[in-house]
Protein backbone atom coordinates (compact mmCIF):
# COMPACT_ATOMS: atom_id res chain seq x y z
CA UNK A 1 0.00 0.00 0.00
CA UNK A 2 3.12 2.11 -0.02
CA UNK A 3 2.96 5.37 -1.97
CA UNK A 4 -0.78 5.41 -2.70
CA UNK A 5 -2.98 7.77 -0.72
CA UNK A 6 -5.15 5.45 1.37
CA UNK A 7 -7.93 5.99 3.88
CA UNK A 8 -7.58 3.98 7.10
CA UNK A 9 -10.50 3.54 9.53
CA UNK A 10 -10.02 2.12 13.01
CA UNK A 11 -12.48 0.21 15.17
CA UNK A 12 -13.53 3.45 16.89
CA UNK A 13 -14.58 5.12 13.61
CA UNK A 14 -11.56 7.46 13.39
CA UNK A 15 -10.29 8.20 9.86
CA UNK A 16 -6.67 8.71 8.80
CA UNK A 17 -5.26 9.47 5.33
CA UNK A 18 -1.71 8.24 4.75
CA UNK A 19 0.70 7.21 1.99
CA UNK A 20 3.09 5.21 4.18
CA UNK A 21 2.96 3.25 7.43
CA UNK A 22 5.35 5.76 9.00
CA UNK A 23 2.91 8.58 8.21
CA UNK A 24 0.04 6.54 9.63
CA UNK A 25 1.94 5.81 12.86
CA UNK A 26 2.71 9.50 13.37
CA UNK A 27 -0.96 10.50 12.90
CA UNK A 28 -2.34 8.14 15.52
CA UNK A 29 0.30 9.12 18.07
CA UNK A 30 1.71 5.62 18.38
CA UNK A 31 5.06 6.28 16.72
CA UNK A 32 6.89 3.82 18.96
CA UNK A 33 4.33 1.03 18.69
CA UNK A 34 5.00 -2.13 16.76
CA UNK A 35 3.17 -2.52 13.44
CA UNK A 36 1.47 -5.77 12.44
CA UNK A 37 -0.21 -6.49 9.12
CA UNK A 38 -3.95 -7.18 9.34
CA UNK A 39 -5.32 -10.02 7.23
CA UNK A 40 -8.81 -11.19 6.27
CA UNK A 41 -9.86 -14.61 5.05
CA UNK A 42 -11.98 -14.35 1.89
CA UNK A 43 -14.97 -16.52 0.96
CA UNK A 44 -12.89 -18.56 -1.51
CA UNK A 45 -10.45 -19.55 1.26
CA UNK A 46 -7.65 -17.19 0.24
CA UNK A 47 -6.16 -14.56 2.54
CA UNK A 48 -5.80 -10.82 1.79
CA UNK A 49 -3.81 -8.02 3.48
CA UNK A 50 -6.46 -5.48 4.52
CA UNK A 51 -4.71 -3.03 6.85
CA UNK A 52 -2.51 -2.67 9.92
CA UNK A 53 -2.64 -3.05 13.69
CA UNK A 54 -0.75 -0.26 15.46
CA UNK A 55 -0.91 -0.14 19.24
CA UNK A 56 -4.59 -0.43 20.16
CA UNK A 57 -5.82 0.58 16.68
CA UNK A 58 -7.04 -1.99 14.15
CA UNK A 59 -6.85 -0.01 10.90
CA UNK A 60 -8.68 -1.21 7.77
CA UNK A 61 -7.52 0.26 4.45
CA UNK A 62 -9.82 1.75 1.80
CA UNK A 63 -8.94 3.31 -1.57
CA UNK A 64 -10.88 5.56 -3.90
CA UNK A 65 -11.87 3.95 -7.18
CA UNK A 66 -12.36 5.77 -10.49
CA UNK A 67 -13.91 3.89 -13.38
CA UNK A 68 -13.98 5.62 -16.76
CA UNK A 69 -17.38 5.68 -18.48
Amino acid sequence: MRGNLTLYRDQYGNSFWARTVEDLRSQIGMGGSRVFKQYTRKCDGSTAHTGYVIGGHWLSAFRAVEIPV
